[in-house]
């Protein structure tokens, strides 16, 4: 039978006196005193079921497992000189009573005491102890600091006039604080001022915040803010007739209308420069287009509005230019939505606008300016255009096939230069309907000697199997490397994913944003969409000619779509070539350097 675990009593149940732990000791012979009774029925006024089975000490014969009372846990920096420790011996435990039951009052206080002897002896002499201070001393201290508090509140704002005040009686309390103030100039007022300047900067911090914050989007289907928008409006629009109810939010409006009567304005030019006004006329007209293209004669046109401009009587040229140059936004974005890249290029601007000195005059400022200008379109887009194709030159070789879709400028550049440098390939320029921007591109390649090949959208997939690279625009990159470009380039990058052909999409840093966008749907420009009912030079293929006001038939003209990182290969831009994941990279670390 197991020595641990003796059987039990006929008695009729045994009191639990000692508990038993399962090793032997080597003064086992010796076996410990019984602890007196009421010390037991102090310690364990009702035993559990647990220990119901452990039998008394005196009934266990030497050599056998040794008793041993394991007493409440203490903690050793906390006991009082000459207590026992907790790893005392069986022998020591059995001979003293005084752990075993609960410490009297005076006890107690006699253990404090000894305590705080110890704590006194601890601590060094060079460290002073705080000096405990009542209940008046402390309301004293506080009366202090808010005297103090109230004494550099009325020297920050003694500029301000007194009738400020709302009345008599609350003139009183407000002249005793300087009065109280005065009689208490020695309390420090270190804290007042931390807490204040920390305030300050939280607010400057929460404010630059919010500017880093985009604007949100205008919803057009929202009826109470369209009709706010029109009242303010210089372009008269009238909406679509039959609006698709999917982009119900994005403007949809009946093309052809706005510029005859934007023409018969152009003499009253009283709000606009006429430089604005010219450059919103050609984006109605589509004369000018392209992300590159239209960013450049914006800025162009600021830069006049600039050099013309005069500051008004009673006017800050920071404040009133910037009204002015908000002003001239609003007109272009009624005029065509504004792209991404020409939003950074504004923000750029403003952010000048805001940086001006005050020492500075009204010529220095404006010269300033345009300098700024001119410097952001030769850095962010003329070099960096060049610095694009120095990069993607590295990836054409001899027997290339190269595939591009629409026409991009920073690849034309490529293929220019590839083709100056005598490498020997191939393009193949896909092109979709209604605008037809390939066109353009075929055309001046095969002027400078280049074989090309010429299909649409539909037979792309026909043509990828030999293609060895795909080279694409885009009209702005998005934090989650989401490709914004013109429509079709996400079905042209699907393609090529599927057969394995790396996409090399090549775009300026100016073009990156921090927004994510995650379909084409949120955000989107819509077209003409009675550009798609016609086909140029087939008049008698006008089937759907007379059905543009049947309200069961809706059209669409989508401009942009978002094409997923998974199907980028690499981007190449003036930072050098990453992969879609380190677009946020660029955007955190060169924000300054991108738009400011």
């Amino acid at each position: 039978m197991d020595l641990r675990r003796p059987p039990r009593s006929t008695s009729g149940g045994v009191e639990p006196k000692i508990r038993q732990v399962g090793f032997v000791t080597p003064d086992a012979l010796s076996a410990p005193s019984e602890r007196p009774a009421a010390a037991v029925a102090s310690a364990a006024p009702q035993p559990s079921a647990s220990s119901a089975g452990s039998p008394p000490a005196s009934g266990l014969s030497p050599g056998s497992l040794s008793p041993v009372m394991i007493p409440p846990p203490r903690h050793a920096d906390h006991l009082a000189p000459g207590t026992p420790s907790p790893a005392a011996s069986a022998s020591e435990l059995g001979d003293d009573e005084t752990w075993s039951r609960a410490p009297s009052a005076s006890e107690l206080e006699a253990n404090k005491g000894d305590l705080a002897e110890l704590q006194n002896d601890n601590v060094p002499a060079s460290i002073p102890l705080k000096q405990k201070t009542s209940k008046a001393e402390r309301r004293a201290i506080q009366e202090a600091q808010r005297a103090a508090k109230a004494a550099v509140k009325e020297a920050g704002f003694s500029g301000k006039s007194a009738g400020t005040s709302s009345g008599a009686n609350p003139a009183a309390p407000k002249q005793a604080k300087p009065s109280k103030a005065s009689q208490k100039k020695d309390v420090p007022q270190v804290a007042s001022s931390v807490a204040s300047e920390k305030k300050v900067t939280e607010r400057l911090q929460e404010r630059d915040r919010k500017k880093d914050v985009p604007h949100p989007r205008m919803q057009f289907d929202d009826v109470h803010r369209v009709e706010k928008a029109k009242k303010r409006a210089i372009v008269n629009q009238s909406e679509a007739r039959n609006r698709v109810e999917l982009f119900r939010h994005l403007p949809q409006y009946a093309h052809g209308t706005q510029l005859p009567g934007l023409e018969s304005k152009f003499f009253q030019l009283e709000p606009m420069h006429p430089s604005v006004y010219k450059v919103g006329l050609q984006y109605l007209s589509g004369e000018v287009s392209g992300g590159n293209g239209r960013c450049i004669a914006m800025l162009l046109a600021f830069k006049e509005a600039i050099k013309d401009y005069i500051t008004p009587p009673k006017k800050v040229l920071t404040r009133d230019l910037t009204a002015k140059i908000s002003s001239y936004v609003s007109f272009l974005i009624e005029c065509r939505p504004l792209s991404i890249s020409m939003g950074n290029a504004i923000r750029f601007l403003k952010n000048r606008i805001a940086k001006l000195p005050l020492t500075l005059s009204e010529s220095e400022a404006k010269a300033s300016l345009q300098s700024d200008i001119d410097r952001f379109i030769n850095e962010k887009i003329i070099i960096a255009d060049k610095v694009i194709v120095s990069h993607a030159i590295t990836k054409v070789g001899d027997n290339d096939v190269l595939l591009t879709y629409g026409s991009s400028s920073v690849v034309e550049m490529i293929l220019d230069n590839a083709h100056e440098l005598g490498r020997k390939f191939r393009v193949i320029v896909v092109d979709s309907r209604p605008k037809l921007e390939g066109q353009g591109l075929l055309r001046r390649l095969v002027e400078k000697g280049i074989n090309c090949t010429y299909t649409h959208i539909n037979a792309i997939s026909y043509t990828m199997h030999e293609v060895t690279r795909v080279f694409l625009g885009a009209s702005s990159i998005l934090s989650n490397g989401t490709v914004y470009s013109r429509v079709g380039t996400a079905s042209v990058a699907m393609v090529a994913h599927a057969f394995g052909i790396p996409v090399l999409v090549c775009c300026e840093a100016y073009k990156f944003h921090e927004r994510v966008l995650l379909d084409s749907i949120c955000s989107n420009e819509l077209g003409d969409p009675d550009v798609i009912l016609k086909v140029p030079g087939k008049a008698d293929l006008g089937h759907l000619k007379n059905l543009t006001d049947n309200e069961n038939l809706q059209l669409l003209n989508l401009t942009y779509d978002a094409t997923p990182s998974e199907y980028v290969s690499m981007i190449i831009t003036d930072y050098g070539m990453l992969p879609p994941t380190s677009v946020p990279v660029i955007v955190r670390e060169y924000k300054e350097q991108l738009w400011i």
